[in-house]
């Protein structure tokens, strides 16, 4: 059977040229150029430093000016922060899994991360609770990640709550890192938000959606149902004019909340709807997440 990082290697190298894929790995890399430093230590302030690096009120307590004193980070790390609950196990806009589109996306960013020389750990779960692989490098390492995320979903998985995830690496992920996030299409929350703003302020913070299937569309073929409870999806909303408006209206107003709510914690969002979008929408992705730092 072929390796799902293979896959990933695979769609890589047909999406493009050596050119474009440079381009990419150069959007990556720039994701922590400027930013790889780590604080060191305190050390007495001499003409020429930085204002901007005086700590205030470590000085007030000296009695003098002291300068925060950083050293260069070589190796970065990855954090893929996987839902990996029932919703998932969905299809997707396009009718792809999501959880083949997921895969994908986390695969695409990890390999890049591995090309770079960086590490890549894991925080997947669901509504009952969450699961951490540490960082590591290696493709063994990266195949193992991929595996694990491919394995944890499906429709005896627990409901999806990607809040669990997210505090869960608020109160065990140490360190500046970059955290790549994949979900479906979430509705804002206030308790959602302020875990973000508490992680906006350590990390660097990418986000993929994917979407989810359109029921105001062609909608759902006869016999689909909710992974959420099992129930029956109507086949055939779109045949009422008046409840395949207020459906669009709905999720028109989550999505909009939900882009609000993530640009006033500064995260840059994609969206795909296949695997077929992935790179594009990555390389955008790290593009917009450049500009806006």
């Amino acid at each position: 059977m072929t390796s799902l990082l293979t896959r990933v290697k695979s769609k890589m190298s047909i999406f493009a040229h050596r050119k474009a894929r440079g381009i990419l790995d150069g959007e990556y890399g720039s994701v922590f150029r400027g930013r790889s430093l780590d604080f060191d230590d305190l050390r007495a302030y001499v003409p020429g430093d930085e204002v901007r690096d005086i700590d205030w009120k470590a000085s007030a307590r000296h009695g003098s000016p002291l300068i925060k004193r950083y050293v260069a980070v070589r190796r970065q790390t990855l954090m893929l922060i996987a839902d990996t609950g029932r919703n998932m196990a969905a299809g997707s806009r396009d009718g792809e899994p999501k959880k083949d589109i997921a895969v994908m996306a986390l695969g695409v960013m990890a390999y890049l991360a591995h090309r770079h020389g960086d590490v890549v750990g894991l925080v997947c779960g669901d509504a009952f609770g969450s699961r951490t692989i540490p960082a590591k490098a290696g493709e063994a390492h990266l195949e193992r990640l991929l595996q694990e995320v491919h394995s944890r979903v499906s429709l005896d998985s627990g409901p999806s709550r990607l809040e669990e995830q997210l505090r869960h690496v608020a109160r065990t992920v140490k360190g500046r890192n970059l955290l790549f996030v994949v979900a479906d299409e979430l509705a804002a929350d206030p308790g959602l938000e302020h875990v973000l703003r508490r992680l906006r302020a350590q990390h660097e913070i990418l986000w993929l959606t994917i979407r989810d299937a359109d029921l105001a569309g062609a909608g759902p073929a006869e016999g689909a149902f909710s992974v959420a409870d099992a129930s029956p999806l109507p086949s055939r909303i779109a045949e009422s004019s008046g409840v395949a408006a207020a459906y669009a209206t709905a999720t028109a107003g989550r999505d909009a909340g939900r882009h609000a709510m993530l640009r006033s914690v500064g995260i840059s969002e994609g969206h795909v709807a296949n695997s077929q979008e992935v790179m594009t929408e990555l390389f955008a992705l790290l593009e917009r997440h450049r500009r806006a730092g």
